[in-house]
């Protein structure tokens, strides 16, 4: 039978009556014929619940032990839809990321997955059962438990996919597939019925929250079909990322911001250079500028679990570490290419007003970045002047 991976985010099954819900889902998938792999996230927001609880005994918990506490979300759903599966009659078994083969570096909190090797999880398929397997974790070379940076749950079930040789990737959540924009922006923002790869990643590191941008790189590299679907709506479409989408009438096909932001500002010494890169080594880098005399790291808040203690290293080393700063991206294909989208975008941000302190252009983003304040009303802008125009 075909293989279908589904990945299940945490709104999906923040309560017992939502997994219940899913578990009869995928039961009838299954009855239609399919060799079901269940990925699936911690219930709701039991995983910033945990790490609240790790901050309140210290303020920046050693990651190792984060690790350890913060796997157990995941853990904990597996074991319940398994449940939830099997009191509807069919035969389903629970694994962590270990005990599914998912090897990663031995980085605590933002490992990379080195490898998958999925042999439990095909034997159990060759069962007929359904494998339900906690995202977001795996176990390093040194049987260390890991955890692979929010969102992680998406990759779990990429990398699975890619390994099993799996039809689709089916990833879940309560929005109906990828949109042009945030809807709370943006009200207007539509749904996008296909993607490329490298639309999707440029979308996912310009802040939209659908797809983890690992997730979409490890897809392209293995060809993975995605899709991003509803949980709530019947018969969801949703996106398709994949390889080739059909050509599209205008460039642009999505804005996306994101005010989380920090900027590291070093001098073009290279010997401070070297020190603040050897700091930044495991940092969420989003991008580099040399601009004039100084050097400039904008840095992802985001699994940036060690802030204070990396600032005060940054600030030893004789660089800044300055105030949140956002960014605001363009994304479609073709865009180095295509004067017209440039000169509009410029247009919007001089109508605005804003500063604009670095850019980074390629042929499927064009990305600056500014105030924290000013991005929504960019984002809205832009959306009206690019894609409702």
């Amino acid at each position: 039978m075909a293989i279908i991976v589904q990945k299940y985010g945490g709104s999906s099954v923040a309560t017992v009556e939502r997994i219940k819900l899913i578990a009869e889902r995928i039961v009838a998938r299954r009855r239609a014929g399919f060799d079901l792999v269940v990925v699936v996230s911690a219930m709701g927001d039991t995983t910033n619940r945990l790490l609240a609880t790790a901050r309140e005994v210290v303020a920046e918990p050693p990651r190792r032990e984060l690790d350890m506490l913060l796997s157990v979300g995941e853990r904990t759903t597996t074991a319940l839809l398994s449940m939830a599966i099997s009191a509807l009659g069919e035969d389903a078994i629970s694994f962590t990321g270990s005990q599914c083969g998912i090897l990663t570096t031995d980085s605590h909190a933002r490992a990379r997955i080195m490898e998958v090797r999925p042999f439990r999880v095909q034997d159990e398929l060759e069962r007929g059962r359904i494998v339900i397997v906690a995202g977001f974790q795996g176990t390093s070379y040194r049987r260390e438990i890991t955890t692979l940076g929010r969102g992680g749950s998406d990759l779990t079930a990429v990398a699975l996919a890619a390994a099993l040789g799996a039809d689709a990737c089916e990833i879940y959540t309560d929005v109906d597939g990828v949109l042009t924009a945030d809807p709370r922006v943006v009200p207007s923002a539509t749904k996008i019925e296909a993607l490329s790869y490298d639309e999707m990643d440029a979308m996912a590191r310009g802040g939209a929250k659908v797809l983890h941008r690992d997730a979409v790189a490890w897809a392209r590299r293995a060809n993975v079909a995605l899709y991003s679907r509803s949980t709530f709506v019947p018969d969801s479409e949703g996106t398709l990322v994949r390889m080739n989408p059909p050509p599209r009438p205008t460039p642009v096909v999505a804005i996306a911001g994101r005010k989380d932001l920090i900027v590291v500002t070093s001098t073009t010494d290279s010997a401070r250079v070297g020190a603040v890169e050897t700091l930044l080594a495991e940092a969420p880098t989003a991008a580099r500028f040399e601009l004039g005399g100084a050097v400039q790291w904008v840095l992802s808040r985001e699994d940036l679990h060690e802030a204070e203690s990396l600032s005060a290293a940054i600030a030893d080393a004789g660089a800044t570490w300055s105030s949140p700063v956002g960014s605001v991206s363009v994304i479609g294909s073709g865009l180095g290419e295509d004067r017209d989208v440039y000169r509009r975008v410029l247009g919007a941000f001089r109508a605005r007003g804003s500063s604009v302190r670095g850019t980074v252009l390629t042929g499927t983003v064009w990305t600056a970045f500014v105030a924290p304040a000013d991005v929504d009303e960019l984002v809205l802008e832009l959306h009206r002047e690019l894609i409702e125009g």
